[in-house]
Order: structure tokens, then sequence, then C-alpha cells
């Protein structure tokens, strides 16, 4: 079994990927998806997207960071996978599963799912302007409105030389309305010989087991459920790992550092994008609003601090509780 972590715009990014990888469980992680237009990105882009390319793209932990590739015009996504890899991207993931309406009305994502051929032509271009050692995937929804292209879309990805194919099971129109329908991956993997991994809506082990029976798959993606429930990966893989609240809150606070690091310009390149103090806050409390699914003290913490602005007031309300200042993370598994 492997399981990864998904690539989720605005918030898997990489002090996200730092802190869960971390705690532990993940086989791989992917990025935020990079979007390509119609010209080939500075160097820069790809760096403070995937900043772990600075260590061999792997997070702190050790885990293996993939970049992936958002756009319509396989010659220029060709041409900024090979610049990627170049950098050091040890594998290239497409993107043909975001159902962003912004990015859909640019000819970005789940949309591309009505034009097989597409989808197609995308995947070839890249597989051939990469050196054979680095593998191409894609990851893919159901479809845009139903599902009757599916099979095709997952065949031609297959045919231009993917080497792994990940499917969100629902369509662009589900959005990420329950449920997913994990029964379609099954007839997916089915008709395509490349290793599939299922993806959408696993927020507990039940969820886990529930979506590998019904899809076939033994391999996962976690995506949400991974954020709300810091040891899920580690959890599914049958380990007694059960932290509390304190362990919860020592992460959240290395999290709002790394933060409060990456503000800083010298920083730039190495920890990603510059954060304005009001930026990152609101980054940390996206978290925190998301640990109220299943973190009864994270809705007490939200209501004290969803109005604090500044970083020490913050650090203050953090440091509320049993946890010190130099609470580690957890070793990865």
């Amino acid at each position: 079994m492997k399981i990864h972590l998904a690539p989720m715009e605005g918030l898997t990014d990489f002090h996200m990927r730092d802190v869960l990888t971390r705690i532990g469980g993940y086989d791989a992680c992917v990025t935020e998806f990079i979007r390509v237009t119609d010209r080939l990105l500075p160097a820069r882009t790809f760096l403070q997207a995937c900043p772990e390319l600075r260590n061999g793209a792997r997070t702190r932990a050790g885990t293996p960071v993939q970049l992936q590739l958002l756009g319509s015009e396989p010659a220029v996504l060709a041409e900024n996978a090979a610049l990627a890899a170049a950098l050091g991207a040890p594998s290239i993931d497409l993107n043909f599963g975001c159902p962003a309406k912004t990015v859909n009305r640019h000819r970005g994502g789940a949309v591309l799912l009505d034009e097989p051929e597409t989808l197609h032509a995308i995947v070839a271009a890249v597989r051939r302007a990469l050196p054979a050692a680095v593998p191409v995937t894609a990851k893919m929804r159901l479809g845009v409105r139903d599902r009757l292209r599916m099979l095709e879309n997952a065949q031609g990805i297959e045919a231009a030389g993917a080497a792994a194919l990940v499917v969100h099971a629902r369509t662009r129109e589900d959005g990420y309305r329950p449920p997913a329908h994990w029964e379609a991956i099954a007839d997916i993997r089915a008709a395509v010989r490349l290793p599939v991994m299922a993806n959408g809506e696993i927020w507990t082990v039940d969820d886990a087991r529930r979506c590998q029976a019904a899809s076939g798959c033994d391999d996962l993606m976690l995506g949400r459920g991974a954020v709300t429930l810091p040891a899920l990966a580690r959890q599914i893989r049958g380990e007694a790992f059960h932290p509390g609240w304190p362990e919860l809150l020592g992460w959240q606070r290395d999290f709002l550092r790394a933060l409060e690091l990456a503000g800083q310009p010298a920083e730039d390149e190495r920890l990603g994008a510059v954060w304005s103090e009001r930026g990152a806050i609101g980054r940390y409390k996206q978290w925190l609003a998301m640990l109220v699914r299943d973190w009864p003290e994270a809705r007490e913490l939200f209501g004290r601090v969803k109005k604090l602005q500044r970083f020490e007031e913050m650090k203050r309300a953090l440091a509320v509780g049993p946890v010190s200042a130099d609470t580690p993370l957890v070793a990865n598994a």
C-alpha cells in the first residue's frame, strides 16, 4: 500500500507538506499546481512552489515531492516540464482534476476531461520532453458533468506514456459534495494496466478501508482528511498512533513559526513565497478552522484567535496549555 499526500491549492503548500510528512506515514506528496499558460516560466517559479528542489526534492522528513503542472498547451507544458526536471523534479504530475471555475475558464484542470485527445497530446508531449528516468503521472476526475468519457480519458493517458494515474472519484460538477463514487474507480482500474490510486472523501480509517474495497485500489491519496486528522496516514497503515490535543497544538505552533520565518524576504526562495503577517495568520487560521471537524479544542481556540492579526498575539494564544515552546514533531514513521 502506498499513501500520497494530495496537491490542494492554497492548502498543502511547502509548510503543510513539511508538517504532515514529519508526522509521517506518506510515501510521497505532490505540490500545488503550477499554472502554465503560453511561455516558459522562470526557475524561481518552480523553486517557490517547490523549495524542496533545493533538498533533493524531498521534505525535511525525507519524503519525495512530485511537481504538478496545470495547463492546456502540450508544447508549452513539455518545455516547462523539462525545466522542472533539470531543476531536480523527480517526476512530473499533470493536473486534469481541478474543478475551480477560474481555472476551468482558462482551459485548465478538469474541464479538459471533455477533450480526451488534448489529454493524450499533453501527456505524450511531456513524456517525450523528459529523461526516461523521470516518470509522468496524472490526476483526473471522473468527468466534467458525467462519466461518459471516463474510460477513454484514462486509456488515453495510459497510451500517451503515463506511469501512474490518480483518480478523484467525483466529476467536476460534483465538486467536493459527498459521496465520492469509489466504485467508478474500479471500472477505470479494470480498463488500464498502469497503477491507479484512489482519492476523494477519505476522512477516517474506516473510509480508507471502504474506498479500497469499492475501488479495488490498495494505494490511496489523502486530501482534506489528512489536514483535519494529521495522524490519518499512519493510522491507515495500522499504527496505534493517536496523538492528543497537546501534540496537535505543538504541530500548529511549529507551522505558525515556519510561516513567520517565511515572511522574511531573505528566505524567499528557500522557504517559498513571502508571507505578509496578516496573510500568514490567515493561512494558520484556515488550518485551525479545518481542525474543528475532529477536535473540540480547536473550536475553543478558534473562538479566541479569530480576530487576532499579529504574530505575537497568536503565539501567546497558542502557548496556553500544557505544550512547551520546544515541543518536537513526531519523527517520520
